[in-house]
């Protein structure tokens, strides 16, 4: 049996695929974009889905030569125009399978502290991007392993 796109192998419990060679595992690295609001609580960015529309993390392949945390400084750019001061370390990752695909997505996550949201970025014409509130962020995030992960910033 195929797992479902809203599972999530890290934490909680995934239908696992017939064979293990019947997945893929693909490696990412994505962006907490955060900004305080004018009484001080901490906002989160998140960016639709291209395609469905539902709301998670800018986030995507790291490319050759890259490590994690300059992977997920340009997917902010590229998917929702955040730049800003990124952490070396690991915030904490989680697992996600999208609809009709074999492949298992584990994303390593950096905070970005958003320094300027620009005009125009590569995908602004095919994204809409929003700021949460922290409990809104986790209210609204589609994928459970991030909405745990959200939880840390509570």
């Amino acid at each position: 049996m195929r797992p479902s796109k809203d599972d999530d192998v890290t934490g909680s419990i995934a239908i696992a695929p017939e064979t293990p060679a019947d997945v893929d595992d693909v490696h990412q690295a994505g962006a907490v974009c955060l900004r305080r609001d004018r009484k001080g609580q901490i906002r989160v960015l998140l960016i639709g889905s291209r395609r469905s529309g539902r709301w998670g993390l800018p986030k995507g392949h790291i490319e050759p030569g890259e490590n994690s945390r300059t992977a997920a400084e340009r997917e902010a750019f590229e998917e929702a125009g955040v730049t800003g001061v990124v952490s070396d370390e690991v915030f904490g990752t989680f697992t996600y399978f999208k609809d009709g695909s074999r492949n298992r997505f584990s994303v390593k996550v950096h905070l970005l502290e958003a320094l300027s949201v620009a005009e125009t970025f590569p995908e602004k014409s095919v994204r809409k991007t929003r700021w949460f509130s922290v409990k809104g962020a986790i209210r609204e995030a589609t994928q459970p392993g991030l909405q745990k992960l959200l939880q840390k910033l509570l």
